[in-house]
Parts: structure tokens; sequence; C-alpha cells
């Protein structure tokens, strides 16, 4: 399987990371409508109640700048996970979730913890370790472009400052990192030269054999080049052009 077969666009590819978007700002405007504030959905540690949160916490935001802020990163982060890791994508998003916000529910503070970021930290981490430890260079690439864009959101999973869950972006990151590890991808075949090859012999290599053993291109002997001239046959057939000529 080569990579235009390996990585296509697919309707998901499309269509999770716009189903996601719709998803948390109908959720805010449903609590806009009706006047609620359901930060208490949020996952709250170590308790029975706040475990509601590991599944609902991701749709809940605080601000619409909150939530702005979540959307553009999650569009995009989806849009990747889905195009190049689409085998295992769903494995991926709803595992990511659910251990992102156990770990957040164990390790977090006596507060609601509340939004996508979690989610985002989990897709970050998980596309960058994998296309480290895949070794696969468009992966890799794709590994490059998420630090530089998202760099700087490292920063964040510490308690660097005020009113940000850290301990959900830690889980989060913490969360991908694993699973990039232990979440099987299949990639595409590398094509592979002669030369690349176990059974490659470099004395039966036409190409090698043009060469001395010091590197040095090997003449045709004129001898050679003289039988080869007398091996090419070049016949001339000539055709009278018709004298007619039209007005």
């Amino acid at each position: 399987m080569n990579d235009s077969q390996h990585f296509r666009f697919t309707n998901a590819v499309l269509l999770v990371p716009l189903a996601a978007v719709l998803l948390i700002w109908g959720f805010y405007w449903m609590e806009l409508v009706n006047g609620t504030n359901l930060n208490y959905l949020g996952v709250y540690p170590r308790t029975l109640l706040g475990l509601r949160g590991v599944l609902i916490s991701p749709l809940v935001h605080g601000s619409l700048e909150h939530l702005y802020n979540n959307t553009i990163p999650l569009a995009i982060l989806l849009t990747a996970l889905f195009y190049f890791y689409r085998k295992v994508a769903w494995n991926v998003l709803f595992t990511g979730i659910i251990l992102s916000g156990l770990l957040t529910w164990l390790i977090g503070r006596p507060s609601y913890h509340i939004g996508a970021s979690g989610l985002i930290y989990v897709l970050a981490s998980f596309i960058f370790f994998k296309g480290i430890y895949t070794k696969y260079y468009r992966l890799v690439a794709l590994s490059l472009v998420v630090v530089f864009i998202y760099g700087s959101l490292l920063w964040y999973i510490f308690p660097v400052k005020e009113g940000i869950s850290w301990e959900g972006h830690l889980s989060g990151f913490v969360t991908g990192m694993v699973m990039a590890i232990f979440v099987k991808a299949k990639l595409p075949e590398q094509k592979k030269y002669d030369w690349e090859r176990e059974d490659y012999n470099e004395e039966e290599d036409e190409f090698l054999k043009q060469f001395d053993e010091n590197g040095n291109f090997i003449e045709t002997p004129v001898d050679n080049q003289q039988e080869l001239a007398d091996q090419i046959n070049i016949k001339y057939v000539y055709k009278e052009g018709n004298s007619e000529q039209k007005s």
C-alpha cells in the first residue's frame, strides 16, 4: 500500500472535526439561550458525581474566549488524526477522552475541570510522539508541524497561570504520549531500492560495473566502440515527391 492509498481524504476527515466544533459551540449556545451555567458537569476530582465530567467536560466551556481558543486547535488536530491515522483515529479519540478525564479526576485540584483542552493535548501529544516513533518521513514532518504550531502548549502542563486546569493539560499530554507507544498504527510500505535490499550483490549491479574499485568510470575501449558502430545499420529510403501542384 503506497502513500496515496494509505493517506487519503475520507468523509470522517471533514465530518468529525466539523461535528466536534458544532457540538461544543451548540452546547455553549444552549447555555446562553437557557441562561444556565453547566460548569458543574465538569470533572470534579475524587468524587463519585465528578466522574460524569470524564465524558461531558470536553463540551463545557466557561467563556466565549475559552471556547474560541479551543475551537481551531481541536478542528486542525482532529483533521490530522483522521487523515494520517484513520485506522486508529476513533480508538485514540474515545480512549483519549476517557483516560485523560480519569487521570484528571485522580490528580486534579478540588475544582470543576472543564473544556476540550484536555482532548487537544491528547491529540497533539499522540500525533507528535507517534510520528517520532514511527520514523516515517511524512509522519515525522507532521510531528514537526505540530511542534511548530502548538509547541507553546507545553508550558501549560505546569501551573503557570491561574484559572487554567494544568492538571487536565498534563493528563492529556501523558495520555497521548502513552497511547503513541501502545496503539499500533499500520504504515504504508516504503519503496526500497535494489541497494537497500538484504540480498543486494554489488558485483551483479550493472551500473557499478561501469566503475573500477577506486570509483573511476571505465571508458569503453575504442575497439569495442568500433564494433558497436559496425553493428549499427542505418537504412535510408528515398521517396520521390509528387510533382503536381495545387492552387
